[in-house]
């Protein structure tokens, strides 16, 4: 019952911040105008990310007055995220530019690294293996690829929210049912965090949500992803899963520009939810697809991997599958026409 509570007061605060930016952001005409490369049509206020951020954050602190989480992984989680978010306020609110937003973002997933110990001894196709500083690298170019590529998929009204909370219930009940119930306490307060935002969000948004809340999602994903492992690690390859729709869409397309030759730091309208948003007129089915799909397909390939013993990397390319058909399917890297 307390921990429904504090999750309700969580969600409730969120809320209230985001009308609260939003009261801000129509005051002060701080507005995301539509352009040839936007996927709406009507200025709309952004920057209500900033809600998702301190309330999480508010969250932590209380999280590490109580003793609840590991302190270490608390300081990696806020310091790393909160690194990301000011960066992206900055660059909502001017323009950064692009060598050192990525350098800020390398600053930000060495912190979570250093703090979590770096990246745990893996199983890859029934292989255990500790690839040292080679797996630091890695890790680091994951978290910071996980970061951008949120910002890319963050294109449609609702799509980065529903995708937050479901993937973070999703993991919330594979940490249940194995029996790490302290393990539970950080996605259920992201999710709650980014549902008091949803209010505002969810088709036709009212609020957009900005660099600052998009970049804070992907890297604490990420950062929970590799906490994980260090519980198990098989869990980290169903954070992978659980996150799949996102992960399939930002890099197949990313891919097929750079074979075409792309400057790919550009903004576009190339994403598979993009062309499926135009396809269907409307921003709420592809949004819901997304939830469908992240419930109902690939948290059970996760559970599979979690409680039945299945290969997670199996798990990933059997997930992955149907999602890069999807890709395809919806021209996902193709230009305009």
């Amino acid at each position: 019952m307390m921990l429904l509570c504090a999750l309700f007061f969580v969600l409730l605060l969120s809320f209230l911040m985001t009308a609260g930016l939003r009261r801000y952001a129509l005051a002060r005409s701080v507005m995301d105008v539509p352009n040839a490369r936007s996927s709406h049509t009507v200025p709309t206020p952004r920057g209500g990310g900033a809600a998702i951020v301190l309330t999480f954050l508010l969250a932590i602190i209380g999280l590490m007055l109580t003793g609840a989480v590991d302190r270490h992984v608390l300081i990696a989680l806020g310091g790393g995220g909160a690194l990301i978010a000011i960066i992206g306020f900055m660059d909502d609110h001017g323009h950064i530019p692009a060598r050192w937003r990525l350098l800020g973002h390398f600053i930000a997933a060495a912190w979570m690294l250093v703090w979590m110990g770096g990246l745990p001894a893996l199983i890859f196709f029934g292989w255990h293996g500790d690839m040292g500083w080679v797996g630091g690298v890695l890790a680091a170019v994951y978290l910071v690829w996980l970061l951008n590529l949120y910002n890319f998929m963050d294109g449609i009204d609702g799509i980065a929210s529903i995708e937050a909370i479901t993937v973070c219930l999703g993991a919330g009940v594979l940490y249940s049912l194995s029996g790490l119930d302290s393990h539970v306490l950080l996605p259920l307060a992201l999710a709650a965090a980014v549902a008091g935002f949803l209010v505002w969000n969810f088709p036709p948004a009212k609020i957009f949500m900005g660099d600052a809340g998009s970049g804070f999602l992907g890297i604490v994903l990420g950062g929970l992803s590799l906490e994980a492992a260090w519980v198990a690690p098989n869990l980290l390859w169903c954070w992978l899963i659980l996150l799949g729709v996102f992960i399939v869409d930002a890099t197949f397309t990313l891919i097929r520009r750079l074979l075409r030759g792309d400057r790919v730091y550009e903004a576009h309208r190339s994403h598979a939810y993009q062309f499926a948003s135009r396809k269907f007129g409307r921003h709420l089915p592809v949004t819901l697809a997304v939830a469908v799909l992240n419930l109902c397909w690939l948290l059970p390939i996760a559970f599979c991997v979690a409680q039945l013993g299945l290969d997670g990397a199996v798990g990933l390319v059997l997930a992955y599958i149907p999602l890069v058909l999807l890709a395809v399917r919806f021209r996902a890297g193709e230009i305009e026409k």
